[in-house]
């Protein structure tokens, strides 16, 4: 089973003076489900510890998750920016889920903006990918990021996917864990972005 690496969120409680890194369990088992073992990477990329973590742990892929908006969790940004990094020297896979794909498009180069309509609604999904999608997220992308293609847009033509034009990187702005019954469409494309 490939090893991947997923990023987590950033929880602030102050009354316990605790950041806590957390990570949805349905993307655990969405990520099981494919085929792959999924190992939290800890947001800790201020120290030497996360170079030690990636050297121990040698994942075979990674999947920038959502939650926190980019700005607001510098440790996360700077976790990422070390995964997005790490995936580009070693040609490892990447998926950017929500968040994920807004922090690829960010580091990539490209405007991210406030946006309208997409928090707790389905939408119709058009170009390669097609058929509908979850939408949770107050922020998109303002163009196709530099080296990608778009891969789908929602009815009021946001970019929704994209993919890396010669890394083995995709971006969604949907939550595929999020789904009552998960997508095969999702599934199938996780098992030919990351391989067996």
């Amino acid at each position: 089973m490939k090893i991947v690496a997923v990023s987590q969120r950033v929880d602030v409680y102050p009354e316990r003076q605790e950041r806590r890194d957390a990570l949805d369990q349905a993307l655990c088992a969405w990520l099981l489900a494919a085929g792959y073992l999924p190992v939290p990477v800890p947001n800790l990329a201020k120290t030497p510890a996360l170079h030690a973590w990636f050297s121990a742990v040698r994942p075979e892929a990674i999947v920038l998750s959502g939650g926190n908006d980019i700005g607001k969790c510098p440790d996360r940004d700077a976790s990422e920016v070390f995964l997005l990094e790490q995936a580009q020297s070693l040609h490892l896979p990447l998926l950017g889920i929500c968040r994920g794909m807004q922090m690829l498009a960010h580091w990539l180069g490209t405007e991210l903006q406030p946006i309208d309509g997409h928090v707790r609604t389905r939408h119709q999904l058009y170009g390669e990918i097609e058929g509908e999608a979850n939408s949770y997220h107050t922020i998109g992308v303002v163009g196709c990021p530099r080296d990608c293609r778009v891969l789908a847009c929602s009815e009021d033509d946001r970019i929704e996917a994209v993919a890396h034009r010669s890394l083995p990187w995709e971006g969604w702005m949907w939550h595929p864990e999020r789904e009552p019954i998960w997508a095969a469409r999702d599934l199938e494309r996780l098992r030919q972005l990351f391989g067996a």
